[in-house]
């Protein structure tokens, strides 16, 4: 292998983690940044033109030069890349040992979700109250954020056909391409209804679209666009300006916990993988019953 080697390896890596692994697109794209700042860094002085040259020795040389520059999501996003790039490697016999197997990652904190009562989402919903076509948009975006407790990427990839009325049940496309039925509250399908049939048509215009949500221009909503009507509405509800989609879902999965659903049905619903990530609800929802115990048992102060 020579320099090209990094360019044959990586590229090989991020077509296996597409096509066998269902990567998202942002995910491959972390992936890449990732792999090209090793590479940046191993070319330099001394340069290491093979990846499968790197030892265990250089890459705790490279995690301690660029640590300092990565938040701790990011550092472990980094080192959990370069797991997955020289395991590969090493599977593909392109590399006869794999340097990460005596690399130890840090232990870290888990931060707390930031999650709204049920009077403050309520408070939110009823800020998108008005009659024109964005407004019976937004309001369906954020009944369905809540109601379903969906990520704004699933959100965005909505088609009409994903929508069930008679079932009342939502099809979502998660992460890795991975399908899931979600029921849909009576409020959140009332709200997408009325978009559908006395907004959505008077956004399409001639162009035909599949998607349920639409900017003013008739194309599908961006995350981005997404982001804006939440902002704003909580702008209008009085609420924190750092409330975001995933806000909304962390406060699904939390009332749910609290009204006594089980972990593992959250677990589904949210489309976890694995049921620890699913666990940091459990954090919360303990959170809410020492209050309330606080608060109702005669021998709690």
């Amino acid at each position: 292998m020579s320099g090209a080697r990094w360019d044959v390896a990586v590229d090989a890596f991020l077509a296996h983690c597409s096509a066998e692994k269902g990567l998202a697109a942002a995910s491959l794209a972390a992936a890449g940044q990732d792999l090209r700042r090793l590479r940046r860094w191993a070319e330099g002085p001394g340069g290491r033109s093979d990846p499968a040259r790197i030892t265990d020795q250089d890459l705790r040389d490279f995690l301690l030069t660029v640590a300092r520059d990565l938040v701790a999501s990011s550092r472990a996003r980094l080192l959990s890349t370069l797991r997955s790039f020289f395991g590969f490697l090493v599977a593909e016999d392109w590399s006869q040992i794999d340097p990460t197997a005596t690399i130890v990652a840090p232990r870290r904190g888990r931060k707390l979700p930031d999650v709204l009562g049920v009077s403050q989402v309520e408070r939110l919903l009823e800020s998108c109250d008005g009659q024109e076509p964005p407004d019976r948009r937004n309001r369906a975006i954020l009944e369905l954020l809540y109601g379903c407790g969906c990520r704004v990427s699933e959100l965005c990839g909505l088609d009409i056909g994903d929508l069930d009325c008679h079932e009342s049940t939502l099809l979502l496309r998660g992460k890795g391409s991975k399908q899931r039925l979600v029921p849909v509250g009576g409020p959140a399908l009332a709200a997408v209804r009325i978009w559908l049939e006395q907004g959505r048509s008077r956004l399409v215009g001639r162009r035909p679209s599949a998607a349920i949500f639409l900017n003013q221009r008739g194309d599908r909503l961006s995350r981005v666009s997404v982001w804006a009507v939440l902002k704003r509405a909580a702008a209008t509800a009085g609420l924190p300006e750092t409330i975001s989609p995933h806000t909304l879902r962390h406060s699904y999965a939390t009332h749910l916990l609290e009204g006594g659903a089980d972990l593992r049905v959250v677990q589904e619903l949210l489309g976890h993988a694995d049921i620890s990530t699913t666990e940091i609800y459990t954090h919360i929802d303990r959170a809410w019953l020492t209050s309330a115990w606080l608060e109702a048992h005669p021998r709690a102060k």
